[in-house]
């Protein structure tokens, strides 16, 4: 369902653009632009609700401040050198707010976190709290920034839930790691690094591959988000194996090609935090169809996670439990990965696993929140501009049955 707005004022338009979804989905030769507009909402979260205008054919259409490129890799190690951390305020944060931890593991040893694993049901994404217990300090992996399809509203909910834990838990949060650039979900980095700002008095820094200027210059161009909007918005560009501190633990940056080119883990204690590179065994893996997406990068990958040590939790970024699984998990064991992971388990060849990825992700539909994730993602979670009517626009491909005119 969607509300109209005066076509005068939407100011859309019809643009070219070239293939950018993935393989198995037939390509859009066009897309049309709709406008975001923000409201507030009686749990007082942040909300942002599109609006689509009737297609051509008749149907509707279902600060960490910019940091120059030679100074984004100053945060070598360790925490902002301006950390200071003062109270938390909470007055705009419901507490009335779902708690979606659903698993945590308590620090037992010196130079090992304690992580809070948090599910969102909606995109079945996990999000991490990951702490250092003698420091407080600590890192988010991966947010959500909630999105109804059927209303078109983007709100807050599950960051602020995030909020409420870091506040609870007295955490002071030095960094925002993403994996990659996902294409299934929105991300909440810009949104909690700008209220994290104003709750403890500094602003950490979202955080991914360096690899991801690639994946920023392909779908900036293909969906025309101007170059401003996306150029430089990430505050830490890591190297691969780049080793970094959370307080006292050390962590350090794993390249996990396959699902996209530009995806990363990230390694702290005895855990990696793979993104969407490996599932829980009895899902498999990701799709490897996407843009520079390689089901040959994905095995390698999968078998370089599977080469640490057996008791290495692999904690991963969504769980879909099939029929018979009615428990949700974010971590599996190395050993258990090896064992009994459909896709990678030990014996599972180069060629015959690449036969079955490419067969499965032949066949297998779009994301369905693909063109605004991409669009907000690339962004680092950042709305659009505003033009000059006061609208923020992301732009949606058009479908045609039969010939295009």
């Amino acid at each position: 369902m969607f509300a109209r707005a005066p076509s005068s004022k939407l100011g859309h338009s019809i643009l070219p653009v070239a293939n950018y979804i993935p393989a198995a989905v037939s390509y859009y030769p066009q897309r049309c632009v709709f406008p975001l507009f923000q409201v507030s909402t009686p749990r007082s979260t942040h909300s942002i609700r599109a609006l689509s205008d009737r297609a051509l054919f008749g149907r509707k259409n279902k600060n960490y401040g910019q940091i120059s490129p030679a100074s984004r890799n100053d945060h070598r190690r360790g925490t902002p050198p301006h950390l200071t951390y003062r109270p938390f305020s909470t007055q705009d944060i419901p507490e009335e707010l779902r708690n979606q931890e659903r698993c945590r593991v308590e620090s037992t040893k010196p130079g090992e976190p304690t992580i809070h694993a948090l599910f969102e049901p909606n995109t079945s994404t996990w999000q991490y709290i990951v702490s250092d217990p003698a420091s407080s300090h600590a890192v988010i992996i991966d947010t959500v920034l909630d999105y109804d399809r059927t209303t078109q509203t983007i709100s807050t909910q599950s960051a602020d839930a995030i909020r409420k834990m870091v506040k609870d838990q007295g955490y002071k949060i030095v960094m925002i790691l993403e994996t990659h650039i996902h294409a299934d979900h929105m991300t909440a980095a810009s949104y909690l690094q700008t209220k994290l700002a104003q709750d403890q008095g500094f602003q950490p820094p979202i955080s991914i591959g360096k690899r991801i200027e690639q994946v920023q210059n392909l779908f900036g161009q293909r969906y025309g988000v101007p170059e401003a909007e996306y150029k430089g918005v990430f505050g830490k560009y890591f190297d691969d194996d780049e080793i970094f501190n959370i307080g006292e633990l050390s962590a350090s940056v794993l390249h996990l090609p396959g699902h996209t080119p530009d995806h990363v883990g990230y390694k702290i204690g005895e855990n990696v935090f793979c993104g969407d590179s490996a599932f829980h065994a009895d899902i498999g893996t990701a799709r490897c169809d996407f843009p520079g997406g390689s089901a040959r990068d994905m095995f390698q990958s999968g078998r370089k996670l599977l080469s640490l040590a057996d008791g290495v939790k692999i904690w991963t970024g969504h769980d879909y439990p099939p029929q018979g699984r009615e428990d949700l998990r974010p971590w599996m064991s190395v050993r258990e990965h090896r064992r009994h992971n459909k896709h990678l388990m030990d014996g599972t060849t180069l060629e015959a696993y690449v036969a079955m990825r490419e067969e499965r992700d032949a066949k297998m539909s779009e994301p369905k929140l693909l063109h605004p994730s991409l669009q907000v993602n690339i962004r680092a979670g950042r709305l659009p501009k505003p033009t000059p009517s006061g609208y923020r626009m992301l732009h949606l491909p058009l479908k045609f049955e039969g010939v295009a005119w």
